[in-house]
């Protein structure tokens, strides 16, 4: 399960990258964020997780995750949370 978190983890991160480069000149500025995401996510994790998920369920929990992982773990590396949290909810 270690594996596919960071595995996951370093897709998220990746993610968050390509979305900067993206939104360079605003600085990473975008409030239509989850829906970039998920877009750029989706095809990208059914061989992850073993299954589909639909984008509307995607950008959900993108949002959700944004509200919970800084009052849950404020100091954990965001990437290996939304991962664990998504592998766990997938397993």
């Amino acid at each position: 399960m270690e594996d596919k978190i960071q595995e996951l983890a370093n897709l998220l991160s990746e993610t968050q990258k390509a979305h900067h480069r993206a939104y360079f000149d605003t600085d990473g500025f975008d409030p239509d964020w989850p829906i970039w995401y998920a877009d750029y996510l989706l095809p990208k994790l059914p061989p992850l997780l073993g299954t589909d998920m639909s984008r509307s369920e995607l950008i959900y929990l993108m949002v959700h995750l944004s509200k919970v992982q800084p009052v849950e773990a404020p100091d954990a590396n965001w990437s290996r949370y939304y991962a664990r949290y998504l592998v766990e909810q997938y397993k």
